[in-house]
């Protein structure tokens, strides 16, 4: 199989011819052993391994020789050309000035010496192109930096000369011209203030013609102002210094950005068949680039291996820690160590040490990437990108990336952090007799919520079963009321929309926790609700302390404060249905309920399932409702012991298992359990909804 190809091509897929005649030679050979067979095969090997090996002999290699001493030879010599010249020029002569001009001077000695090496190689022709471009743009950039610095010599000598009296006089004629202007400002208000008076004119068009006078007022003001001798040559001034910093900038880029398009349509050539700088490199960031002499984009990745080395390697070995030991800490947690360490902290600081040495793997595979993909396109004919190049790239294609890395840092030590530890809690013996020193357990914590072993086992599968329950009940409650409520109030025969609607939105606009609170004192033992429901049904009714009875009341209590949800994404929804739906469905003899269940209900439920879901999630972890309305009571200690009452859901199970009974490690399994649930189950029913199915998701 050939190992190097006949053809180069640059960045674009142009194809070309090898100007090194000696690597095109082995190209040629190699292509030719590959279609042989047997002993002609054997006899191009042979030729093959003569031409490598008196490869110093090639003519092309020669001649190649001796173009790379000369180059060397000119280089040295241009080196102390420069100086000289550099000397010559005048010393007070502006920084960006004198670079300029040495560049002028520097590419029109390499425009003279590369001519006549055009033929020779890439590299020579690429330098011509190079120089060429300099020498026909630099002179007019040097022009019109010496012009705009001209400019503002000249608007400075202004500025020092500037005739006091001459001043003083323009500011009186500006005074006069303004209070003019003003006056025909004030004449043309009474003018419109009249028509608008006569009924000529409307309001709303006096108020533009005034607007368009002030405008016209500030314009003119603004114009007379410049003949104030002062103002103006300031202005003269600010104009100059901006030619000279972005004028100037902008030519500047313009001939980069021609050298940068030369860059991409000549070839290079390299005897390198096989990328392996990549692979001595990859432990260093940054060496990789600076051997394919990209300078600027290697100083950038050895900030990389700064994090590795000094940051996210030693953290990780445990130095920096507050007390913890690196990634060695998540084995110890602690043991053996002095009693004032604590496990959590071993562990969360081994959490961060692993994320840290992930940013730096990640790191490391980066600068790997970037310098294998460089020498790929090397041996392919690519010329390494630029600086210039590789920050236009940036600002193209890297913009997403760069603003996403402050979002990426917040999201590893505010949201990954916190995740992992807990998932690794749940594997630990943290409970009231272990809270500074903990071990691991491995599943046990698993195991006894899954066999119901234990207070804390048993009692997890009693407020599961009422928690789907609840969830189920208050969310399809909640759906129930919103969507016939909306159905109702859409109906064109309902007068009073936007009272009716006002109204069933009040559940959504009042905070939630008010409400609750509200109805938390109207149940009470002595609330009005209570006292009436009493007299009611002629018997003293307990709702806040009967099980059932607060169950009852928390589902119709969740299921009209989530109707004016529903209600609200349903009447969107109804409001954008087509009449002429329902138009056809009349012309069939359809009645009003068939045109709800095969128009209204399908229609709504595809547009809105996605997030009815996610009421189901929310009513499952809706923690505020059961803590303000009753705190989870009544309690029942035969039955949930001291760890919940019997209107206690799963998220308020595990807010008293930790912070109340301390068994955090429980408390953590419980969580992780239920969020695989709750991701499955929402998976499951994006998936199978008819939105999902037909990619409107």
């Amino acid at each position: 199989m050939a190992n190097h190809k006949e053809f180069l091509y640059d960045d674009i897929g142009n194809k070309y011819k090898r100007k090194n005649l000696y690597l095109l030679d082995v190209a040629l050979l190699e292509k030719e052993i590959k279609q042989a067979k047997g002993e002609a095969q054997e006899k191009l090997k042979n030729k093959l391994k003569t031409v490598i090996k008196n490869k110093d002999a090639h003519p092309y290699n020669i001649e190649l020789e001796k173009f790379r001493k000369e180059e060397k030879k000119f280089l040295n010599k241009l080196k102390e050309e420069k100086k000289t010249f550099d000397g010559a020029l005048e010393k007070e002569l502006p920084r960006k000035l004198r670079k300029l001009k040495l560049n002028l001077f520097e590419h029109k000695q390499k425009l003279e010496f590369y001519k006549d090496y055009t033929d020779l190689c890439y590299d020579a022709e690429f330098a011509y192109g190079e120089s060429k471009f300099s020498v026909e743009q630099l002179p007019n950039i040097i022009d019109s930096y010496k012009s705009n610095l001209k400019e503002l010599r000249k608007a400075k000598e202004s500025y020092k000369s500037i005739d006091v009296t001459e001043e003083k006089r323009k500011k009186e004629e500006l005074k006069q011209f303004k209070s003019e202007q003003k006056e025909l400002l004030n004449e043309g208000k009474k003018r419109l203030k009249e028509r608008r008076r006569k009924g000529q004119i409307s309001k709303k068009a006096e108020s533009t013609k005034v607007e368009e006078l002030k405008k016209k007022f500030n314009q003119a003001i603004n114009l007379k102002s410049y003949d104030i001798p002062r103002k103006a040559v300031k202005e003269d001034i600010k104009k100059a210094r901006f030619e000279l910093k972005n004028g100037t900038k902008l030519k500047l880029n313009v001939l980069q950005a021609d050298i940068a398009d030369l860059r991409r349509k000549t070839p290079m050539e390299t005897e390198k068949t096989k990328p392996i700088l990549a692979y001595f490199t990859f432990l260093i960031p940054g060496l990789g680039q600076m051997l394919n002499k990209q300078v600027e984009k290697g100083i950038l990745f050895f900030l990389a291996t700064f994090f590795v080395y000094f940051a996210a390697i030693p953290y990780a070995l445990g130095y920096g820690n507050y007390q913890g030991e690196g990634v060695a800490g998540l084995i110890t947690l602690a043991e053996g160590g002095p009693r004032i360490y604590q496990s959590l902290i071993f562990m969360i600081e081994g959490v961060i040490a692993i994320l840290l040495l992930i940013i730096a793997f990640g790191l490391l595979y980066i600068s790997f990437k970037d310098v294998l993909n460089v020498e790929k396109k090397k041996i392919k004919g690519v010329r390494p990108s630029n600086w210039h190049e590789t920050m236009d790239d940036i600002s193209k294609n890297g913009f997403p990336y760069i603003v996403s890395l402050p979002a990426l840092f917040i999201i590893i030590f505010v949201v990954f952090v916190p995740l992992i530890t807990t998932v690794l809690i749940s594997f630990t013996s943290m409970s009231p007799q272990e809270q500074t020193r903990f071990t691991w357990i491995g599943i046990e914590n698993y195991r006894m919520i899954a066999l119901g072993e234990g207070l804390a086992g048993s009692v997890f599968w009693l407020v599961l079963r009422w928690t789907l329950v609840w969830t189920i009940g208050a969310t399809t409650l909640a759906i129930f009321i919103g969507f016939v409520l909306a159905l109702l109030v859409n109906n064109e025969r309902v007068v009073g929309k936007k009272f009716f609607r006002t109204v069933y939105l009040l559940p959504w606009a009042v905070p939630a926790f008010i409400t609750i609170m509200f109805f938390s004192i109207m149940t009470s033992p002595n609330g009005a609700l209570t006292v009436f429901l009493s007299e009611l049904f002629d018997q003293r009714i307990h709702i806040k302390s009967d099980p059932q009875l607060t169950r009852a009341f928390l589902i119709l209590l969740q299921g009209w404060l989530g109707s004016a949800y529903v209600f609200l994404l349903t009447t969107g929804v109804l409001q954008a249905i087509p009449s002429d739906l329902y138009e056809a469905a009349d012309i069939d003899g359809a009645t009003d309920w068939q045109k709800t269940k095969r128009i209204t209900i399908p229609i709504v439920l595809f547009q809105t399932a996605p997030l009815l879901i996610t009421q189901y999630v929310f009513n499952f972890n809706n923690f505020s409702i059961i803590k303000f309305f009753n705190g989870g009571g009544p309690y029942e200690p035969s039955v949930y012991g001291n760890l919940a009452g019997s209107s206690d859901i799963l998220i308020s199970y595990i807010y008293k298992l930790t912070m109340n009974n301390q068994q955090q490690a429980v408390g953590a399994a419980i969580i992780v359990v239920i969020s695989i649930g709750l991701l499955l189950f929402g998976y499951m029913g994006l998936k199978n909804s008819k939105a999902f199915k037909e990619e409107r998701l």
